[in-house]
């Protein structure tokens, strides 16, 4: 049966905005099915494959706190989770549903559905007691109605209560109503005039039947008493009295005062007044009569959203007891009481920086119980934030982004939700969602200075640090983590590879060698950082390495020429005169500084960076 009934779905209708599809599929199943029983499959409504379920995190939202249907995520059949008792979940209303949404992701997507409830007659009639005893005088005229108690059937439709029948007998006949709410209700209906001193009773038996199939009955048993002549009946002003209140009526306020009259006298014209056995349980809660005034007032906490309109039977009785019968309409006028309600359903509380405009983080609905203004509601987000709202169908939307992200600005955005109504004065109610913007690797490291000048001083200590770049990235975790490489350097600088190394990590230059200022004045090295991304970002800096000059060489003779550590002496003539030159001393360093001091000089020469003379020393 519920295969069978899973192929009636039917699609309400179809909106599609920005990716995210909504549409309504609607089902109707019978109450009571067993856990398993098959409602619909979403793969062939949806026009889907079942293998694309389990990759697009397939799952339902339900509306209710209980969850009556699941999915099967192998081939999309929905089925029954829990057992649906349709008098427990909607009570005696004409239409019983439950609704659910079904999300996919990837891209997103999003379904609603309705399964209808059907009832199924698993109630029989009932009356509330084995036996009801009327007292009606002899001198009731033929056509005369006396109102019976009535069953209950918590069952509705054709599974409720259908007809009424009263036992065979020649006095008493059956007439059946249908009220304003559906519901039957029996009246005995006086055929031939009574004669107390024939038969002062009668013992009928009363039959109410439901229309299911196979139908459901009860029985009661109908004393009817008959008294001694009092001739005339209570009458009341009206057949039925209409009246409305506020449904924020404080308790104990008159709404309505009924009088009845009785052309007997004495006490024969004492009337008491009550409500009639067909006064619902409910009602008698929130309206009380008095017995002695006929005041009506109000008793208990009244809701427009529960019911809009109470129906009242009233009697008057006098003391033998003939009794007149009457109808309160009592309506109630709807007041702003019921705040705008927000549900939320988040898809991501977690969306990328680099995100488009458009992507989906939420879906909201909006419901206010409250009717005509009272209940049209407005939703608004606060402003300069880079999220809006996308009308999805009647009170639903998606929230999604509007503008650029960028978490090393705003990583977290606290979004405020308003719904207010548009009553007098209006409601709102306010909910927030948290939506975290998760990093991506947009920022490069950066060093502190495009360039820099270390000076180390030749002889240096192999090993030692020099100097330390460092770089920062404004980026998270690996998109932040920050190593540093020396690049090839530029041409018109020796290579340093031979004298100094970087650590990876924490970007410290150590030498390898020892500095001569004699060999090398100068070099400059490149340095990348570059960050964990994929792909990573890099940048890059100069670092200048001045080698600095230490008195490390003595100086030596050149000329003229030594011997034996001896230098030859030209034998002078006695007629010299003052300030003749004897010598030339030169005295400079040893071939190997000479070859070395022409290597220097060409460096200098790589390096244009002579001193004012032209000259180096």
């Amino acid at each position: 049966m519920a295969n069978t009934l899973s192929s009636r779905a039917s699609f309400i209708f179809l909106l599609c905005i920005s990716g995210l599809v909504s549409g309504q599929i609607r089902y109707s199943i019978p109450e009571e099915l067993e856990y398993g029983a098959v409602v619909g499959n979403i793969v062939e409504d949806l026009s889907r494959n079942a293998g694309e379920l389990s990759g697009r995190n397939v799952r339902l939202v339900s509306d209710n706190r209980r969850q009556y249907i699941e999915v099967n995520l192998e081939n999309g059949i929905l089925f029954i989770n829990e057992r649906i008792d349709r008098e427990q979940l909607c009570r005696q209303s004409p239409s019983c549903s439950i609704s659910f949404q079904v999300m996919l992701e990837n891209p997103s997507e999003m379904r609603r559905i309705a399964v209808e409830i059907l009832d199924i007659n698993d109630n029989a009639p009932s009356f509330s007691k084995d036996e009801y005893s009327l007292w009606i005088i002899e001198v009731i005229a033929p056509g005369t109605r006396l109102p019976l108690e009535s069953a209950h059937d918590p069952d509705v439709g054709t599974n409720a209560i259908s007809t009424y029948q009263i036992s065979p007998n020649e006095h008493f006949g059956l007439r059946v109503q249908t009220r304003n709410d559906g519901t039957k209700s029996a009246e005995l209906l006086l055929e031939k005039p009574l004669d107390r001193e024939q038969q002062s009773a009668f013992y009928l038996v009363l039959t109410a039947t439901d229309g299911g199939v196979p139908q459901k009955s009860a029985t009661t048993r109908i004393v009817v008493n008959i008294g001694d002549a009092n001739d005339n009946a209570p009458v009341f002003d009206h057949e039925t009295y209409r009246t409305s209140v506020l449904e924020n009526t404080p308790k104990g306020t008159l709404v309505i005062k009924l009088n009845a009259v009785d052309l007997d006298e004495g006490t024969h014209a004492e009337l008491t007044y009550s409500f009639t056995s067909h006064v619902s349980r409910k009602a008698r809660e929130l309206f009380t009569l008095d017995s002695i005034t006929g005041e009506v007032r109000v008793e208990g906490v009244l809701d427009f959203e529960e019911s809009h309109m109470y129906e009242l039977d009233v009697e008057a009785v006098d003391p033998y007891p003939m009794a007149g019968h009457a109808k309160v309409m009592v309506g109630l006028i709807d007041v702003n009481d019921n705040a705008p309600k927000i549900e939320v359903t988040s898809i991501s509380s977690t969306v990328p920086e680099d995100a488009q405009p458009g992507t989906v983080i939420a879906t909201i609905s909006v419901t206010d119980a409250d009717s005509t203004e009272n209940g049209q509601v407005k939703c608004e987000l606060a402003l300069d934030i880079p999220f809006k709202f996308e009308n999805s169908f009647s009170n639903n939307y998606k929230l999604v982004t509007s503008g650029d992200l960028n978490r090393e600005v705003t990583p977290l955005y606290n979004i405020s939700i308003r719904a207010r109504d548009k009553g007098s004065p209006p409601l709102q109610t306010i909910k927030n969602i948290m939506v975290t913007v998760s990093d991506v690797n947009d920022n490069s490291p950066r060093f502190t200075q495009s360039s820099y000048n270390v000076f180390v001083m030749e002889n240096n200590l192999p090993g030692a640090s020099i100097f330390t770049v460092t770089a920062s990235d404004s980026d998270l975790d690996h998109n932040g983590d920050v190593s540093y490489l020396m690049l090839e350097n530029n041409i018109k600088y020796p290579s340093a590879s031979p004298h100094i190394m970087i650590d990876l990590k924490s970007g410290d230059i150590n030498t390898v060698l020892s500095f001569d200022y004699e060999l090398l004045k100068i070099f400059q090295i490149i340095v990348q950082a570059q960050d964990g991304g994929s792909p990573s970002l890099s940048s890059t800096a100069t670092v200048n390495v001045i080698i600095l000059d230490q008195n490390d060489n003595a100086p030596i003779i050149v000329s003229p020429l030594a011997w034996n550590s001896s230098s030859a002496v030209e034998i002078l003539r006695q007629s010299i005169i003052p300030g003749y030159m004897i010598a030339k001393v030169l005295v400079g360093l040893s071939s190997l500084c000479l070859k070395q001091k022409a290597q220097l000089t060409f460096s200098e020469q790589q390096l244009e960076d002579k001193p004012n003379n032209g000259e180096w020393k």
